[in-house]
């Protein structure tokens, strides 16, 4: 689904993600894992199109989309939900959820699915309320729908446990496993608890410095000690 190949990101003067290759395949969950300051959410960003790449490529679904825009991107299936969530505190769970359809291909009537409330059931309850006034929990939750609602081929979530209480990561993991169980979509997990990294991990990468320091199959993480890759 997603082929990155020999990417260069720089910071001003400063080397932030050194040659980095790998691939993300469909129907999988694949984890990104490293300590603070690794590259991990630059690594994000720039395969949104969010950051600019200095040289490399990255192959989405058969396209060079190394210098697309991100609302291409978008349209063509990558959905990102960012570190922090970034709801629309003002809008409505519903006017954020609706925001999501931006970027889908002629989409229809403005209407919610289902199974976005089948996924989350407090969204279906706060419908009307501001996405300012949910628990971050909520607004994670909030960030997802937001997300699914473009239908993606790619989701990438940039360390969707942060700050966020037990029940609800339990919430976010069924979720994320349900959609990869789906087999239509690839998942591209960026985290640092990696208890929850390890129970959702098909395949794992890590990131130290910037570059790509070991991948692999995520039921070999323990045996490969990749959490001493997250230990300060």
């Amino acid at each position: 689904m997603l082929t990155v190949e020999r990417l260069n990101h720089y910071y001003g003067g400063s080397h932030s993600l050194r040659d980095v290759s790998f691939e993300i395949p469909i129907g999988a969950c694949t984890t990104l894992l490293g300590r603070n300051g690794m590259g991990k959410s630059t690594l994000l960003k720039c395969l949104m199109g969010v950051l600019p790449t200095r040289s490399g490529a990255i192959r989405f679904n058969g396209s060079d989309i190394t210098r697309a825009a991100p609302h291409v991107r978008a349209c063509l299936g990558l959905a990102y939900v960012p570190q922090g969530r970034e709801i629309f505190a003002r809008l409505t769970v519903e006017e954020n959820l609706l925001t999501g359809m931006a970027a889908r291909p002629g989409k229809s009537a403005q209407t919610i699915p289902g199974e976005i409330f089948e996924m989350f059931p407090v969204l279906k309850d706060m419908l009307h309320r501001r996405g300012g006034d949910l628990s971050g929990g909520q607004q994670q939750q909030l960030a997802i729908g937001r997300a699914l609602m473009m239908r993606p081929k790619l989701l990438m979530l940039d360390e969707p446990t942060e700050g966020i209480q037990p029940s609800i990561i339990k919430d976010i993991e069924r979720v994320i496993r349900a959609l990869t169980d789906r087999g239509d979509m690839a998942i591209l997990l960026v985290e640092q608890y990696y208890d929850f990294a390890k129970a959702l991990a098909d395949h794992y990468i890590v990131l130290a410095r910037g570059e790509v320091a070991q991948m692999g199959s995520g039921a070999e993480m323990d045996a490969q000690n990749v959490r001493r890759f997250l230990a300060v």
